[in-house]
């Protein structure tokens, strides 16, 4: 059906953030995108910024359904960049009566995985493949390419997977997040460098090494050193709250945590970073906490290494990159382990090598080195489909070279009451992770004692997380 098709035309609906940025996308590589959205003004704003970028003669605003579908080729391909829940299932409802067999839509919103199922087996009839046959020209003609120059763009695997893998890039994103945040505020606070320095050391660490190549580090070097029209550096005036978890404008870190839960796959970095925003989006309330508290426990200086220049600050500075390479490294192993459970749970066949290729680049994820580490070990074959990573020797060897570095950090950070929860839970993972002498020997006894949940011997192998085969009578006569 695909042969000799070339998409001139797409719908895009919904001309918000995320979707006016594709708008433009599309148009500068020389589509003619129809607008649709509720919101006249949005459309209107779009179209201005299409016009100082000489792009105004390819986005055009359509109001009704009925001209927006008029306005295409054959097949019709719509993109949707609509807020997650219903809206998506009322606009389907309302665009039925125009479409046609083969038209293709392309649900690019930040939508659960589940409803995209649901759509997908309400709207298709064994047409998936042959959709994005369609489609796919188009999508690589607009993808972020890799160094090499090929597409990041690819059909991740059936049914919701697209939508699921996107929700754990995001989940991935906030571990990292939180990391390069935890680390800037050691810098400022702990070793008193200025923004301008931090920004140095961000972009030292982006240029080589394991953090080479990384587009959260990038753009941490730019955070620091951007000014605005008075000379001051605009991230000093910015406050310490991120409302987009709480406020319903985003939904894939709470999936994320959600999935880790419900898949029993352990995600401290992930979950702990994600808890620490919630946290901040309540400043009023940290606020109120604080006069209770009758004050903080204020981030100390890390006297020893306050000296510009001193070995030991140089020698903290180096531990810091390698503490944030482990937890950006951990999230990963996090985000792919919650995926990988997905996967044998929902039989989606994903390709993770297609999946390493659409993080190379054009994602915020991007870091060089881990995947370049990925794609070696996914291209590896693995008949059982079990990719944990934490299986994998390349990535412990990784993660035991950084454990030391990121444990000093850890010990220092405590010690001078930094706020390090991504950094701390990620050193606590690798330690329950690796370790077959937890306290939890305590906890299975308490839980035979008060409920009768029964244990397994230490003589006894291993086995599946399945109840155990011994009860004792443990109060004492």
């Amino acid at each position: 059906m695909a042969d000799g098709i070339e998409i001139r035309k797409i719908a895009m609906i919904g001309c918000g953030s995320m979707g006016g940025g594709m708008a433009l996308l599309f148009a500068e590589h020389g589509i003619t995108v129809s607008l649709n959205d509720p919101s006249e003004e949005t459309m209107d704003q779009l179209l201005a910024t299409a016009k100082k970028d000489g792009l105004q003669d390819r986005l055009q605003k359509h109001s009704s359904y009925d001209d927006l579908c008029k306005s295409l080729g054959s097949p019709k391909v719509l993109v949707f960049s609509l807020p997650h829940g219903t809206i998506g299932d009322s606009v389907i409802d309302r665009l039925h009566p125009f479409l046609e067999r083969g038209d293709v839509i392309i649900d690019a919103s930040n939508e659960h995985w589940e409803n995209t199922q649901r759509r997908q087996g309400k709207l298709v009839r064994h047409g998936e493949e042959r959709a994005l046959d369609v489609v796919m020209p188009l999508l690589k003609k607009v993808a972020a390419k890799d160094s090499q120059g090929n597409p990041c763009v690819g059909r991740a695997g059936s049914g919701g997977s697209g939508h699921y893998v996107k929700m754990l890039h995001n989940g991935i994103e906030h571990g990292m997040m939180s990391a390069l945040a935890e680390a800037w505020q050691i810098m400022n606070l702990g070793l008193k460098m200025d923004y301008d320095e931090i920004g140095e050391v961000f972009e030292r660490w982006n240029e080589k090494g394991e953090l080479r190549g990384t587009f959260l580090v990038s753009i941490g070097a730019d955070i620091c050193r951007q000014k605005n029209s008075q000379g001051r550096h605009v991230l000093s005036i910015v406050q310490d709250k991120v409302v987009q978890d709480v406020d319903g404008t985003e939904g894939t870190g709470i999936w994320s945590q959600l999935e880790a839960v419900r898949l029993h796959v352990p995600a401290p970095s992930l979950t702990t970073a994600h808890f620490i925003r919630l946290a901040s989006a309540f400043r009023a309330d940290r606020k109120q906490v604080k006069q209770a508290f009758g004050g903080q426990f204020p981030v100390e200086e890390w006297s020893e290494a306050a000296v510009d220049g001193d070995d030991e600050k140089r020698s903290l500075l180096e531990n810091l990159r390698k503490a944030v390479y482990a937890v950006f490294l951990a999230s990963f192993v996090e985000g792919i382990n919650i995926i990988d459970q997905a996967n044998r749970e929902n039989r989606w066949d994903i390709n993770y090598a297609t999946v390493v290729q659409i993080w190379r680049n054009g994602c915020i994820i991007q870091a060089d080195y881990i995947t370049d580490m990925l794609a070696e070990i996914v291209a590896e074959p693995n008949d059982d489909l079990n990719l944990n990573l934490l299986h994998h020797s390349r990535i412990t060897t990784e993660l035991k070279t950084t454990f030391p570095a990121l444990k000093q950090i850890v010990a220092k950070g405590v010690r001078y009451n930094a706020i390090i929860p991504s950094m701390s839970a990620t050193l606590e993972y690798l330690k329950y992770a690796t370790n077959t002498a937890l306290p939890t020997q305590f906890s299975a006894a308490q839980m035979d004692y008060f409920g009768k949940h029964m244990f397994d011997l230490k003589s006894e192998a291993a086995g599946e997380p399945e109840t155990g085969k011994h009860h004792f009578e443990w109060k004492l006569p």
